[in-house]
């Protein structure tokens, strides 16, 4: 029996909602839009516009994927909170699926040679961080570091992919290291349906992954005191 899975990405600036089952490469259905910001206004009706596309509605569904991060605090609230409400109401299991995984999926796909690393813009100098090859697995965990670091931890043939890959290949470039580019976008909800069918629902937790805590800071001269 076939397994059909909706998935939700709303982590990065893109909006992107699908339906995949695991007897067909093909998408039964999608939709997908780049936002600044918006994600919780577009989200639903998006979810809502997939869904009619395919027989059966939410009752068709066995499971659904959303991605956990990092990316924007925001983003993943909306993101997540509309994939635990679906998962409430159609009582079944909600799976996360991080952006680096996405990321990196498409080219561990082709078995290439040499270290694989995705790389997300987290501004202010850094980058969400997460290499792999092969043959020795995980090599830099899902990190937040800031980019002459990140460059630091990769060596040998590279290839990058996400927002944050071009400034670190520039620094490693710097260092005389062959470096290849293979794109700059947001992970595709194809993917992320892929790895949402594949996962483990006792273990790919529906939980925020942020890496590092909010920009805003509370501001201590403005607190009142506590009795």
């Amino acid at each position: 029996m076939s397994l059909r899975i909706l998935a939700i990405d709303t982590a990065l600036d893109a909006c992107s909602v699908c339906i995949a089952s695991d007897a067909t490469d093909d998408l039964l259905a999608h939709e997908s839009m780049i936002l600044g910001r918006g994600h919780a206004e577009a989200l639903l009706p998006m979810i809502e516009c997939v869904v009619s596309r395919v027989t059966g509605g939410f009752e068709a569904l066995d499971r659904v994927a959303v991605t956990v991060g990092p990316g924007s605090y925001t983003g993943l609230r909306v993101g997540l909170s509309a994939a635990r409400a679906i998962g409430l109401a159609t009582g079944i299991p909600v799976v996360g699926v991080t952006t680096l995984s996405a990321l990196l999926a498409p080219l561990l796909a082709l078995n290439g040679e040499g270290l694989i690393a995705a790389a997300i813009d987290a501004r202010h100098g850094a980058v969400y961080l997460q290499a792999m090859s092969m043959t020795d697995g995980i090599v830099v965990p899902p990190s937040h570091v800031p980019v002459a670091e990140a460059a630091a931890m990769l060596d040998g043939t590279v290839t990058l992919v996400g927002s944050g890959a071009p400034a670190i290949a520039a620094a490693l470039k710097a260092r005389g290291l062959t470096v290849e580019v293979a794109g700059t976008g947001a992970a595709e909800i194809a993917w992320i349906a892929s790895l949402g069918m594949l996962a483990d629902p006792a273990q790919a937790l529906a939980r925020p992954l942020y890496l590092r805590g909010p920009d805003a800071q509370p501001q201590d001269h403005a607190r009142l005191a506590r009795r």
